[in-house]
């Protein structure tokens, strides 16, 4: 059994791999959605990624499908109190920025579409300079105090701003920031590594990357010559013009090959084991992908494999 990790300060324990949500209302339809959160669970996962935003890019769709198949998921299957649920707010086209009124009234709305009376993990997507850390801490901290959301944390946020909500929170007595949901995986360390680790380090945030599988590139399925249907393909396929992307390809290939795992796994179980990460966020369209993503729970690489993919990846 894959043991839970707690979640930077807070008393939530999560699973090494966090099932983002960003497909389901979007390449995922509520059957294929159900599917993959009924087999993400069945193999001990309950730490479920989305926002309020999810997937108001597709035609359409107006922002919190993702939200609202979750919702009803937890409602059919009667395990709210089972699985951890992060959302996010500022980009959800009816409820955009980080004033406290937005973050206020898009925590509601979340909570209508999630069906739900609590939010476990609630981040702030983008942070937007234009407003005061103070306003948006203590709407957050606001939150909390309602029982609305039981841990806060950020995500695309510079070091300076992160730095200055966990000073402003800390002098306080607010909720702090549990946690971090970086852009980093193998083919982007500058997005994260440096200054922005720092800051997360020294509190003790726990790190939750995005696009960890960078669009689906370290997968493996991107090679010379081949074609890959999906909606990605252009950004995860663009990965194969650099040095560093057929570099890392090949180290991957390499120790995948000696462990006998997935391409995926090795990819994940790098960044899981680099400092602050607690589980990195990957999605899975069908059941069939969802295997090569939760055995990143189970996948220990050696100092020695760990610091074959850190030199392939450097200058990324």
């Amino acid at each position: 059994m894959t043991s839970l990790r707690k979640l930077g300060s807070s008393d939530i324990e999560v699973f090494p791999l966090s099932l983002g949500g960003n497909v389901f209302g979007w390449t995922a339809d509520e059957a294929q959605s159900f599917a993959v959160l009924d087999a993400y669970t069945a193999a001990g996962g309950n730490f479920i990624d989305t926002a309020d935003s999810y997937s108001a890019w597709v035609e359409g769709n107006q922002g919190g499908e993702s939200e609202t198949l979750i919702g009803k998921w937890v409602k059919a299957r009667g395990n709210r109190s089972d699985v951890v649920i992060a959302t996010k707010v500022s980009q959800h086209p009816d409820y955009q920025g980080l004033s406290a009124a937005n973050i206020k009234a898009a925590a509601d709305a979340s909570l209508r579409r999630l069906d739900t009376d609590y939010i476990d993990l609630y981040y702030t997507h983008f942070d937007k300079p234009e407003v005061p850390v103070e306003e948006i801490v203590g709407a957050l901290d606001d939150l909390v105090k309602a029982g609305k959301v039981r841990a806060v944390a950020a995500s695309n946020i510079s070091p300076e701003r992160l730095q200055a909500s966990l000073d402003f929170s800390a002098r306080e007595g607010l909720a702090p920031y549990v946690a971090l949901q970086p852009h980093y995986n193998l083919v982007s360390r500058s997005t994260y590594e440096g200054a922005l680790q720092d800051v997360a380090a020294r509190p003790g945030l726990a790190a939750v990357p995005y696009f960890s599988l960078a669009k689906g590139f370290l997968t493996g399925k991107y090679r010379p010559g081949t074609t890959v249907d999906s909606p990605r393909a252009q950004g995860a396929g663009a990965y194969l013009e650099t040095e560093q992307g057929v570099r890392v390809l090949a180290a991957l290939d390499e120790i995948s090959g000696a462990r006998g795992a997935e391409i995926a796994t090795v990819a994940l179980a790098w960044l899981a084991a680099q400092p602050t990460v607690v589980a990195p966020i990957a999605s899975a369209r069908t059941v069939e992908q969802l295997p090569a993503l939760v055995a990143v729970g189970e996948l220990t690489l050696t100092e020695e494999e760990l610091a074959k993919l850190t030199e392939a990846s450097q200058g990324s």
